[in-house]
């Protein structure tokens, strides 16, 4: 059986946090962390930390489009980060953790541009949120794969990415995955 499925890629601070949550989302076949957005071909994780390869922190999200939106895919992207502020997720600062949204095709950045002139309109803070065509993406090491699944308790986990794991199933609980397939 062939499943049909869009690709969304998504930078908004640590990779580890943005792959906790969408692991979680109803209709998404895998999330991948990643780095996507740069010069330097196929990067490592201190040459992104560099702040000179142009790369930023990513996840890679392969999904169902019949069981879950592009759209609501953003939705839960600007709740679990905050879009309002430059290159800078929390105490993670540089370009590598900016907000952004690598469009896989001319629908996906229409989508992103809509969510975002609504947020605007909303009153949110002007968002910062970058919204470019898609460019390649880079696994990252094996290390940073399924991280928060391997280490809840270790201490980033414990006291980053949980709070926004937690944000994300009180305000999208009809959007947890419920272990059917996607």
């Amino acid at each position: 059986m062939v499943q049909i499925h869009e690709t969304a890629v998504l930078g908004g601070g640590c990779f580890w946090c943005l792959e906790a949550v969408y692991q979680e989302v109803d209709g998404v076949f895998s999330v991948e962390s990643g780095y996507s957005g740069g010069h330097v071909p196929d990067p490592s994780y201190e040459q992104v930390c560099s702040k000179t390869t142009g790369h930023a922190e990513v996840v890679r999200i392969k999904f169902n489009p019949a069981r879950l939106s592009y759209r609501e895919i953003l939705e839960i992207f600007f709740v679990i980060h905050d879009p309002t502020t430059l290159n800078r997720q929390g105490n993670d600062i540089g370009p590598q953790y900016r907000s952004v949204i690598f469009c896989q095709s001319p629908e996906q950045e229409r989508t992103a541009r809509a969510v975002v002139a609504e947020l605007q309109r909303q009153g949110i803070a002007p968002v910062v949120t970058e919204i470019a065509p898609a460019t390649s993406f880079y696994r990252a090491e094996e290390e940073h794969q399924n991280y928060y699944r391997l280490h809840p308790n270790q201490g980033y986990c414990a006291f980053v990415v949980a709070p926004k794991l937690e944000k994300f199933r009180r305000t999208f609980e009809q959007k947890i995955h419920s272990g059917s397939q996607p």
